[in-house]
């Protein structure tokens, strides 16, 4: 008979899958990734998740991230720090590259023009706009602009959003959740 595995603490609690949970060293034998960054809570989550959620509903308006941070009831060093940890990029970094996936919609459907579009989507200047878009998309807007998008056409409105992000052409999208790199 074999004997069983000694119970673990409530300190180190591991899923299934060998992910830690919250611990301060990892357990003998044991894969440990963390998703959301060492010693992240589940009401900080929470809180972040509030911000980022202002954030994608309110892209064209002026935000800073003070007004971010009172968004998740921390304090501006604090939230700039746990934003990057929990999505991989800043909170400033995350709001251009909403506004820019929000101005290749809108440069995609061809109605606007591209000075319409960056008053659209929150941006004060059409040279930062301009810049910002070029770098994350791979090209100016005005030529984004005058491509031939027929191929989107037919593809339903949830896959266009997701090759349409930005770096979809130019480098992998960071838009999304930051993952630890493996500690193999």
């Amino acid at each position: 008979m074999r004997a069983l595995p000694p119970l673990i603490s409530a300190q180190h609690v591991v899923l299934q899958v060998g992910i830690r949970v919250s611990a301060q060293e990892p357990l003998p034998g044991c894969h440990v990734a963390t998703v959301y960054g060492p010693r992240m809570e589940v009401a900080e989550l929470a809180h972040l998740r509030r911000a980022r959620d202002l954030l994608d509903r309110e892209y064209a308006r002026p935000l800073d991230v003070p007004a971010m941070a009172r968004a998740a009831l921390m304090s501006p060093s604090l939230f700039s720090r746990r934003f990057r940890e929990a999505y991989g990029d800043p909170p400033y970094a995350y709001l251009q590259a909403r506004r820019v996936e929000r101005a290749m919609a809108l440069l995609r459907r061809g109605h606007m023009s591209v000075t319409d579009v960056c008053i659209a989507v929150g941006f004060t200047s059409l040279g930062s706009f301009s810049s910002t878009f070029t770098r994350l998309v791979g090209e100016p807007p005005s030529v984004y602009r005058a491509r031939d998008h027929s191929r989107l056409t037919r593809v339903p409105p949830c896959m266009t959003h997701a090759w349409a992000r930005p770096g979809w052409v130019a480098q992998p999208c960071r838009i999304g959740e930051a993952f630890v790199a493996d500690r193999a």
